[in-house]
């Protein structure tokens, strides 16, 4: 029997704490698609485009990898590919509280269960929103994204003058 997940976020951009657990779940699961949500009403720094080529440059070749763009309910893509657990990284206690009723409601109207990670001490810190802003300010982004990552976001912050 196959297990397929899916590691699902915004990934706006990917840090060191995502692929951390993008690379745990991929050597416990047979199947792992991370899927970048495309909200419509949600303006992010980087285009999706741009989120799925900087993951893709940072994942390499694992070969039980895939990386797809969805739209609309998770439990909705998990039904069109054949997924049957959402696989979700956890840094605190307040991370489980929402987390939680996700899983509930995933559950609930689609059956898709959830596996919770928790993330490595050396990245519990990190968010994609936190990053952003110490970019923002051109502070070191060492031990937090990929060296692509920390390329791109400083020339997303030059190009917007700061």
């Amino acid at each position: 029997m196959t297990v397929s997940v899916v590691v699902p976020g915004s990934f706006d951009p990917i840090t060191l704490g995502h692929l951390d657990i993008v690379r745990r779940a991929c050597e416990r699961f047979d199947h792992v698609t991370v899927a970048v949500l495309e909200n419509p009403r949600k303006q992010g720094l980087f285009s999706v485009d741009e989120r799925l080529q900087l993951i893709r440059a940072v994942v390499g070749e694992i070969d039980n990898l895939a990386v797809e763009r969805f739209e609309g309910l998770l439990v909705d893509f998990c039904r069109a590919h054949d997924i049957g657990i959402i696989c979700k990284g956890l840094r605190a206690v307040s991370d489980f509280e929402y987390e939680l009723q996700m899983a509930q409601m995933n559950r609930r109207i689609g059956g898709i269960e959830t596996v919770f990670m928790s993330t490595s001490p050396e990245h519990s810190y990190l968010s994609s929103s936190l990053v952003k802003e110490v970019a923002r300010y051109g502070g070191p982004l060492d031990g937090t994204v990929p060296d692509v990552v920390a390329d791109a976001l400083r020339d997303k912050f030059a190009a917007a003058g700061g």
